[in-house]
């Protein structure tokens, strides 16, 4: 066998990755689905679109390679976490559109829940604060308004998954998940790896739903359709799946990931670590037969996002690559702020009822100011969960390692190495969360050996160093905290 492959269903695209035993991707596919937005503060995903783009990336990515079913060892998978899909055991078809990770329909029963013992009530079993973030209040939510996922809930027949389990189910026609996305449910035990009768009868989600939960580098079945007979090996929520791409296996290694969000995670080791500074306890990943890696995680709800809307909604720019010339033509942000608060602020505010703001404007101001406010934003809220995260941690951070699509930016790289005021490192391949994927599913069926073989496979590709004086730095986020407390 010649390669792995990687299956990485993000929030806005889908991609099909294969990788050579060198750990460079050899081929690629994407294909963007639809963004639907019914209400205000309402995001929602066609499943049945995202698995069509899964067939047609799979037969892409492997035309670019050059490949056939027949060269790949192993393919692992890697998805949105948090974005719940309901469907039907008997005929496989959704029974609802997915709720998206970043929709707030669920404000009103997170504030329901959160009235009695208030937002950490849940926390010290399942690691996560009450939030419309996570899915196991979707899963409610879909119970309580739509009476066909209700009936079929009660008759056994309904089954809910992140979309993992909407992929794997299709891939392998198992209910399955793995620990990581499991831990983004507020319903699985962060101790006991498995489904929590609490949890599940105090947000009112049936056991007879759920996935089985398995380790994250296992083998989970031969695949079917565009994968047939080759097997499925490896299951990663995308996060995760980013810091094991970048060979995060000690404890202390941390990653930020800039996609449509923006998400940090440390490796705490083999006992998860509790945070009093608004960040999350959460799965990294698990071998079988080997104890769970934990992580702290600060999620960032709109980074890229910010970009589509400036080209989407704004339409200040035509293309989201467009956005790096724009900022750049001005010299600095002009005054201006921009919170991207489109679906609250998630760490380490977490507060689903702040909204987006442009703060700062004058008749001075043009788009490039807003251009550039909307990059900065992302690394403004990064250096906001990076304090949380040393305040938890006790560790200062001395090098930031980044992924994602926004690293190509070149003024966003160095923008952020400045504000935070430590290196930024980028690896030569940046599609670290597709080659997470791809390292699980090689390492769960022998492709590569060991641990040690994928770090080795890591090289750093560029490095930004920091260039703005203490002065600046502090004036920059001073603006930035009020204009937070404006969006608050």
């Amino acid at each position: 066998m010649k390669f792995v492959g990687a299956i990485d269903q993000g929030t806005t695209s889908t991609r099909f990755v294969v990788v050579d035993r060198s750990g460079r991707i050899v081929g690629i596919d994407q294909r963007e689905h639809a963004q639907i937005y019914p209400h205000p503060g309402w995001v929602e995903h066609d499943p049945q679109e995202i698995w069509r783009a899964t067939e047609a990336v799979v037969a892409g990515g492997l035309a670019a390679a050059g490949a056939t079913l027949g060269d790949l060892a192993a393919v692992g998978v890697t998805n949105q976490r948090e974005t719940t899909v309901v469907w039907d055991r008997s005929t496989g078809a959704p029974l609802a559109p997915a709720i998206v990770w970043q929709d707030t329909r669920t404000d009103a029963l997170v504030a329901e829940l959160s009235a009695s013992g208030g937002a950490d009530r849940f926390r010290s079993r399942c690691g996560l604060p009450l939030a419309t973030y996570f899915s196991g209040p979707k899963v409610r939510w879909l119970l309580d308004h739509d009476s066909r996922v209700r009936a079929e809930a009660e008759a056994g027949e309904a089954a809910f998954g992140t979309i993992d389990s909407w992929l794997l189910w299709n891939l392998t026609g198992s209910h399955l998940t793995d620990v990581t996305n499991a831990s983004r449910t507020m319903l699985m035990g962060l101790d006991t790896l498995a489904w929590d009768p609490t949890l599940l009868d105090a947000i009112g989600v049936p056991a007879s739903m759920l996935p089985e939960i398995r380790a994250s580098v296992a083998v989970y079945g031969e695949g079917r359709g565009p994968l047939a007979g080759v097997p499925i090996a490896g299951d990663l929520g995308d996060q995760q799946a980013a810091l094991f791409g970048q060979a995060g296996f000690e404890a202390g290694r941390a990653k930020n990931t800039y996609g449509t969000g923006c998400f940090l995670l440390l490796n705490t080791g083999t006992e998860p670590v509790a945070s009093v500074n608004g960040l999350l306890t959460t799965v990294a990943y698990r071998f079988e037969g080997r104890p769970a890696v934990y992580a702290l995680e600060g999620s960032v709800a709109i980074a890229g996002a910010a970009v589509q809307w400036l080209r989407d909604n704004l339409k200040v720019i035509a293309s989201a690559s467009e956005v790096e010339a724009l900022a750049a033509s001005v010299a600095d942000n002009g005054g201006v702020y921009f919170v991207p608060a489109f679906s609250g602020l998630f760490a380490p505010y977490w507060r689903s009822d702040a909204r987006g703001l442009i703060t700062g404007l004058t008749r001075y101001a043009g788009a490039g100011h807003i251009a550039r406010a909307a990059l900065e934003a992302t690394a403004y809220q990064t250096v906001d969960v990076i304090r949380a995260m040393e305040a938890d941690s006790g560790v200062p951070m001395s090098t930031l390692f980044v992924d994602g699509g926004m690293v190509s930016n070149e003024l966003l790289m160095q923008f952020q190495a400045d504000v935070l005021g430590v290196p930024v490192a980028r690896p030569v391949v940046t599609e670290t969360t597709a080659l997470g994927a791809a390292f699980a599913a090689g390492l769960a069926v022998g492709f590569f050996e060991s641990l040690d073989e994928v770090r080795s496979l890591w090289a750093e590709g560029r490095r930004w160093e920091p260039h703005m004086d203490a002065a600046e730095r502090e004036r920059l986020l001073t603006g930035w905290h009020r204009a937070v407390e404006r969006a608050l």
